[in-house]
């Protein structure tokens, strides 16, 4: 008999499931013929016209797994949160669900236990393997993320008739209930579409002539939609009603928050911190849209080179002392943050944070909200954490003197402290926090690592161009890697994978200034931020511009945006 005990084991569970009658399973087991698992396929599929449906069932049961369709599994936007797309496509996985504990994966070969502890590893979960057929893995694995599509017309042609004789006074009549006014419906909408569209802020900006509402995606700002300039008052009033600011005040700026579960129908969870100014042709507003739904992502998923990412993970697990991220806002700090929280969460550690505003939510940690009008700062919240016995901190941001201090005191006593400082790369950090006051004895003592890193946009694997590098390009990357080959760019048609812009995502870029003995030395002698830089680089660091190229090199992103983030070195 030539089959084997599995393909015996799914005949039986074909012929109790009445795929097949006895007859046929007496034929398929007596055969002859040397079968693998393909030609066995095939043999029911062809000639005994059981569906692929119906032999998964059967293979499902025969293996002690469950089945699924994963056909009918919805690819969207979220759904490489936890595994990345590139994983899943060559180890043919695709993510199902997520929750609690356990994530639900669907393989074809269940028993492939290296992909199995791999995506555990990746993810933090523990598996649950459902089994599909490999021809509908690669089918849903070829599909483009969907997005809910969000139309303006009808509104926008509402908005102008309302408005047509003239710009209705700014009041909270009609402004407060979700179907009385075309404006209601605008405002939700724009959220809504830029919510879809994958955007990180949405900028509302009054001109002489029209208000111009823009996306921020992938850290590019993209132009959506012009309105009428009469429409400005109303627009920005409604905003400020779902924000709780004050709409009679327009001479200052004002900061709030709009939880957008409260205002809309559609299952999306999000928060948006609003931010409001006076500009010359009006109120103007600024939105950071905070993804509730979204989950932190996996260290290895954040761009980190495996170099980076071994002395990272090093650096995390110290008992105690000081860890920075520095970077301008919207570079990815806040991801990277939560991510290492997460890492090394664990019931045996007490884990506090203070954050304005708290972005994530994440299981057993607990987190502060900061709240500067009743007086609760980084700095009281800080001096409050250390009577808390803590083992680990994160502090939102190290803004002013007095915080610097707390938490170089903290990381001096027995605590590990995370938090974020605004500095260009990892070296000048050191600068910063003396120019804050921090003696240069008690940086060096404290500091165990500091993060410098940007965001880049990812080329589009399936339009981008592949070509040689000449000329100044060159140079570049044989001086900055000491590599020369091929490379690849943008294509500026695009395609419909990346709507038509060349780009799709974005990639983290990593300086890792990690302590050393000669560096802690020339902290302590005050040498200049260029020395501190070369040391750095001396000990091992790659630094931005260098991480930058690794990107290109790797044909993750293009030598143009490498440069357009990050300048080249010139030391």
């Amino acid at each position: 008999m030539a089959l084997g005990r599995l393909q015996s084991g799914i005949v039986d569970y074909l012929l109790e499931l009445k795929y097949l009658d006895a007859d046929q399973c007496e034929v398929i087991k007596s055969t002859q013929e040397e079968l693998n698992g393909s030609s066995f396929d095939n043999l029911l599929l062809a000639d005994y016209r059981i569906s692929p449906h119906q032999l998964n069932i059967a293979k499902a049961r025969s293996y002690g797994v469950s089945p699924i369709n994963v056909k009918q599994i919805s690819i969207n936007q979220g759904t490489w949160e936890l595994l990345d797309q590139d994983f899943c496509s060559k180890n043919q996985v695709v993510p199902v669900a997520s929750y609690g504990r356990y994530i639900a994966v669907a393989l074809a070969n269940p028993f492939e236990l290296t992909v199995t502890s791999r995506i555990s590893e990746i993810s933090k979960k523990s598996v649950i393997a459902l089994l599909a057929p490999e021809g509908d893995i690669q089918e849903v694995l070829k599909q483009d993320p969907k997005r809910e599509e969000t139309h303006f017309e009808d509104v926008v042609e509402a908005v102008g008739l309302e408005f047509e004789d003239g710009e209705i006074e700014d009041s909270e009549e009609g402004l407060d209930s979700e179907e009385s006014a075309p404006i209601i419906q605008l405002s939700n909408r724009i959220v809504e579409d830029a919510y879809y569209a994958g955007a990180s802020d949405i900028h509302i900006e009054p001109r002489e002539k029209e208000l111009v509402v823009r996306y921020r995606i992938d850290g590019v700002c993209q132009e959506k939609l012009k309105l009428p300039p009469k429409v400005s008052g109303s627009l920005v009033a409604r905003f400020k009603i779902m924000s709780n600011l004050d709409i009679a005040e327009r001479r200052l700026p004002q900061d709030g928050r709009i939880v957008f579960k409260q205002f809309t129908k559609k299952n999306i969870d999000i928060d948006l911190r609003v931010s409001t100014a006076p500009l010359n042709h009006g109120e103007g507003v600024v939105m950071r849209i905070l993804d509730k739904q979204k989950s932190t992502l996996p260290m290895p998923a954040l761009g980190f080179s495996e170099e980076n990412l071994s002395r990272y993970r090093e650096v995390i697990k110290q008992p105690y002392g000081m860890i920075l991220h520095c970077g301008p806002t919207g570079s990815g700090k806040s991801m990277t943050l939560y991510s290492a929280l997460n890492e090394i969460n664990d019931p045996s550690f007490v884990i506090r944070t203070a954050e304005d505003p708290i972005e994530y939510t994440l299981n057993g940690i607990n987190q502060m909200q900061m709240n500067r009008q009743i007086g609760l700062t980084f700095a009281s919240a800080l001096r409050a954490f250390l009577r808390q016995d803590p083992d680990i901190i994160l502090v939102g941001e190290i803004r002013d003197q007095e915080t610097a201090n707390i938490a170089v005191e903290a990381a001096l006593t027995g605590h590990l402290l995370i938090s974020t400082l605004h500095t260009n790369d990892a070296p000048s950090t050191v600068a910063r926090l003396t120019d804050m006051g921090i003696e240069p004895f008690m940086i060096s003592s404290s500091l165990l690592c500091v993060c410098a890193q940007r965001l880049m946009r990812r080329v589009c694997k399936t339009c981008r161009i592949q070509y040689e590098p000449e000329g100044r390009e060159k140079e570049i990357l044989e001086n900055g890697i000491g590599w020369s080959g091929p490379i690849f760019k943008h294509n500026p048609k695009g395609c419909p994978r990346c709507t038509n812009t060349g780009y799709k995502g974005r990639v983290g870029i990593h300086e890792l200034m990690t302590s050393s003995e000669q560096l802690i030395e020339d902290i302590n002698k005050g040498r200049e931020t260029a020395d501190l830089k070369r040391t750095a680089v001396a000990a091992g660091m790659k630094t931005l511009h260098q991480d930058s190229l690794l990107k290109v090199k790797d044909g993750i992103t293009t030598m143009e945006e490498a440069l357009a983030t990050v300048p080249v070195d010139m030391f």
